[in-house]
């Protein structure tokens, strides 16, 4: 039983013995990298990274416009992080931005035609990029790895929810 409502019991699976090649971390890590490097190689005719095609993505799934504080929120980084993509997707000619009416402070970004071409593209990409890394797996055997991965993720955020804030660090004086 957990010490903490809500929060997950300890486990001692890696007591002492960690080797890369059994940490569910580093597998994660090098699963993800390759296939972030097929979703790169695949989406490059497209004029996009990897990176890239996940604030289109959000778009899409908003209707075509959300805020920049939106996508950053979605994509999970920063507002400067997610102003520097959307630059690069506006040079591009796949976003457009406009100050709202209502309150000037805020920019909604927008997809433009050719950003809602390329958009509705990316999920036949990725999905043949993932096939291909589930190649050989079984339709429960996919459905147990996404059940596993969706525990692991509760777990996550259970830990963080429980996980007091880091202390402020005062600047020294000089």
């Amino acid at each position: 039983m957990s010490d903490t409502p809500g929060t997950p019991t300890p486990v001692s699976f890696y007591s002492g013995t960690y080797s890369a090649q059994d940490s569910v971390g580093y597998l994660m890590r090098r699963v993800l990298q390759s296939i972030a490097q097929q979703a790169d190689a695949r989406l490059a005719p497209h004029e996009l990274t990897h990176g890239q095609w996940m604030p289109l993505f959000v778009l899409l799934k908003a209707g075509g416009c959300a805020t920049v504080a939106t996508v950053a929120r979605d994509i999970n980084v920063d507002p400067g992080a997610a102003t520097r993509m959307l630059d690069r997707l506006e040079r591009k000619g796949f976003v457009g931005r406009c100050r709202s009416t209502e309150d000037r402070r805020v920019v909604n970004v927008t997809l433009t035609d050719a950003g809602r071409r390329v958009a509705d593209d990316v999920p036949k990409v990725l999905s043949a990029v993932l096939n291909e890394h589930l190649a050989g797996f079984s339709h429960d055997e996919w459905q147990t790895l996404l059940a596993l991965l969706r525990r692991m993720l509760a777990n996550a955020e259970a830990v963080q929810s429980a996980a007091p804030a880091a202390p402020i660090q005062e600047e020294e004086s000089e």
